[in-house]
């Protein structure tokens, strides 16, 4: 039980005694009891207290000497707050440190047209600079790894090959195979009307198998795979596991970036063979349901168009896209802030970047290609 005592010193000063417990379920005293008591002392000038006899309290007491202090404030009575615990006075003061501001509204700053334009190429500098750096540490960790100076761990490497590899086999399968479904459609379309539609099969197998199996394995992988990376490395941020890491003296891009550029760049181009099998037989769906060829004529009509290569082409793309995947992912991962709507824009941002990078690596390899003459 909690009780209250009232004891006035030579000076005007009102000392309120508190004994006993001062919790929520076991206090009964209320605030305005003690207000009523200051206020029915004309001639008190301050207000302290005595908590020799204080056990045990909670937010309860905060509350009711948080409403003598409004009380003494607004009516020019003295305060005294130094013969209270430790905890209490510090808790007191947090309570006050930042009065409330009613009415008054934030001033919204709208930059110019050129200091957007400054901020826009100040922000650009800055993601540059720290990608070179990003990829300058990759590369560093890369020539260790190989050089045999450090090893990635089977239990790390395993289960990103896993995650990498037969849990992205049915959306793989569905993309891929609808893809080359469609890349027949349109093609007999038009081929149907000069009696060539044996040609769809050419058509579908050089298409899958020089470009669009990698491409649609690449982009599936940005959406499904760097966007896990980057949550993943993006979440450690959050957490301060990764400063953690460096505090150990344990390299982050060591630890967790290489063995995801490792596993996803092996596997690529193994999904890659896997979308040109879905997309052809997409395409051969459409050639034999549709069209009216045969199984074999199809297959015949598919090697004889198809050079080695083309096969090597894909295969090295699906292997620069494994890289390029996996580095933004990673990238956008260790750059996240730390918020957990931060997490989700560094998701979005891998997505984004994997995908534009993947469609400018096409382009450069398209036209060293044709330069060479492959």
């Amino acid at each position: 039980m909690s009780s209250v005592k009232y004891e006035i010193s030579e000076d005007k000063c009102l000392v309120v005694v508190m004994e006993g417990e001062f919790l929520l379920e076991s206090s009964d005293l209320s605030f305005q009891e003690v207000i009523h008591k200051i206020e029915s002392l004309s001639e008190v000038s301050s207000v302290s207290f005595n908590t020799r006899s204080l056990q045990k309290w909670d937010s309860s007491i905060l509350n009711l000497l948080n409403h003598i202090k409004s009380h003494c404030s607004s009516h020019d009575i003295l305060f005294i707050k130094k013969s209270l615990p430790g905890g209490i006075q510090r808790l007191l003061d947090l309570a006050s440190a930042v009065p409330e501001r009613k009415g008054v509204r934030k001033r919204e700053v709208r930059n110019s047209f050129f200091a957007s334009i400054g901020n826009a190429a100040l922000n650009f500098t800055r993601g540059s600079s720290e990608m070179l750096g990003f990829l300058g540490e990759t590369t560093v960790a890369f020539v260790r790894l190989i050089t045999g100076r450090y090893r990635i761990r089977g239990s790390i490497l395993i289960p990103i090959l896993r995650e990498c590899s037969t849990d992205a086999l049915p959306i793989v399968s569905l993309i891929s195979c609808l893809v080359g479904l469609i890349l027949a459609f349109v093609g007999a379309v038009q081929l149907v009307m000069f009696g060539a539609q044996i040609y769809v099969a050419s058509l579908v197998g050089i298409a899958m198998i020089r470009v669009m199996g990698a491409v649609m394995a690449g982009v599936i992988m940005a959406g499904r795979t760097g966007a896990a990376f980057a949550a993943q490395l993006g979440t450690m941020e959050v957490n301060e596991e990764i400063d953690a890491l460096k505090t150990l003296g344990i390299s982050p891009v060591e630890f967790l970036v290489m063995p995801r550029v490792l596993a996803l760049s092996v596997l690529m181009p193994l999904l890659c063979l896997y979308a040109d099998l879905m997309g052809i037989l997409g395409g051969m769906a459409v050639g034999v349901f549709m069209l009216d060829l045969n199984v074999m004529e199809y297959y015949n009509m598919t090697r004889d168009s198809v050079s080695l290569n083309s096969f090597w082409i894909g295969i090295f793309q699906s292997f620069v896209f494994g890289i390029l995947v996996a580095l933004s992912g990673c990238l956008r991962g260790i750059q996240c802030k730390r918020s957990a709507s931060a997490v989700g824009e560094a998701a979005t941002s891998a997505v984004v970047t994997g995908i534009v990078a993947i469609v400018i690596a096409t382009a450069v390899i398209t036209v060293l290609c044709n330069v060479i003459g492959i």
